[in-house]
């Protein structure tokens, strides 16, 4: 019988379905025991992981009948996807089932920060009551820079324009943009970091991309917009976003994704509660509705390639 190894976590009702088809061993702890996995994963014919797993040549060298591996997301950073086309294991994203959750949460972050709330909200509870001394603005009519114009992308983009934000797009691999129902501007880095309020980031994480916000990327922007990334940690370096903001270059940051994940200390040392910014614990695509859409979609990809 196929044998499917599930590593991290799954909608119950979607491994319910899986369980059906094939004999399938789940432990969403099992990430963080490399040893455990490379035994585990001798005999199986599918793998079933989120970001957490490190799907690495060491581990895949243990896999003795693996045939296909899904991704319950959309990056591939932590799947070794050279190895695994070379030695015909297919791997399958879940590409774009979890668009919407991370539209929202761009668009929320945005009206947050664009609103200072975070920082109304330090000073309040601090027994302050700084309504006049925080200025704050409105989202409508302000400069949207998405950079990265996926499927991800494309959603922020939509629930941007229907609260009244401008697009800018960038994408490396588009030339033009094709889409009618999007009124978006394609336009280049220097350009988007010149006019943008805010900066929305949806790359995957690749030797071209890591470091791509830098402090050079900081000091051209006019706007000192406000910054957000849902994609990788280290597409954002992290130390020159601090600076930024502690030099006034931008107004405020939210971040998803971190270049450690769980946050290290060093990093958390530089963050005042005062701050303008909201950090989460990469949540952005995961809802309860999102991980239905997720799971219930790479368990019927899991069924279709293997029958």
């Amino acid at each position: 019988m196929t044998k499917i190894l599930i590593t991290e976590f799954i909608n119950q009702d979607s491994l319910n379905n899986l369980k059906k088809k094939f004999e399938v061993k789940y432990d969403e702890n099992l990430c963080e025991n490399n040893k455990e996995l490379e035994k585990k994963i001798k005999d199986c014919d599918g793998l079933i992981v989120r970001n957490k797993t490190l799907v690495n040549s060491k581990i895949l060298d243990n896999a003795n009948n693996l045939k296909f591996i899904g991704r319950l997301g959309v990056g591939l950073d932590n799947i070794d996807t050279e190895y695994c086309k070379n030695n015909d294991i297919h791997v399958q994203p879940a590409t774009g089932m979890n668009a919407d959750s991370v539209a929202e949460y761009v668009l929320s972050s945005s009206l947050s920060l664009i609103k200072k709330i975070p920082m109304f909200h330090a000073g309040t509870i601090k027994g302050d009551w700084p309504r006049t001394a925080i200025k704050s603005a409105e989202l409508k009519q302000k400069y949207l820079g998405v950079i990265g114009f996926g499927i991800i992308g494309k959603k922020v983009a939509e629930y941007g324009l229907k609260n009244g934000l401008k697009i800018l797009a960038y994408d490396p691999y588009l030339k033009e943009l094709n889409d009618k129902q999007i009124n978006a501007e394609l336009s280049n880095l220097a350009h988007i970091y010149e006019r943008s309020d805010i900066i929305s980031l949806h790359l995957p994480l690749t030797e071209e991309t890591k470091n791509l916000i830098n402090k050079s990327s900081f000091s051209q922007m006019k706007k000192k917009p406000i910054i957000i990334n849902t994609s990788r940690g280290t597409v954002v370096n992290e130390n020159d976003l601090i600076d930024a903001y502690n030099e006034n270059l931008i107004s405020g940051f939210a971040l998803d994704v971190f270049e450690n994940e769980p946050i290290k200390s060093e990093f958390y040392k530089k963050i005042n509660p005062e701050m303008n910014c909201i950090l989460t614990p990469h949540i952005s695509g995961v809802t309860t509705e999102s991980n239905v859409r997720v799971s219930d979609f790479i368990v019927k990809k899991t069924i279709e390639f293997f029958n």
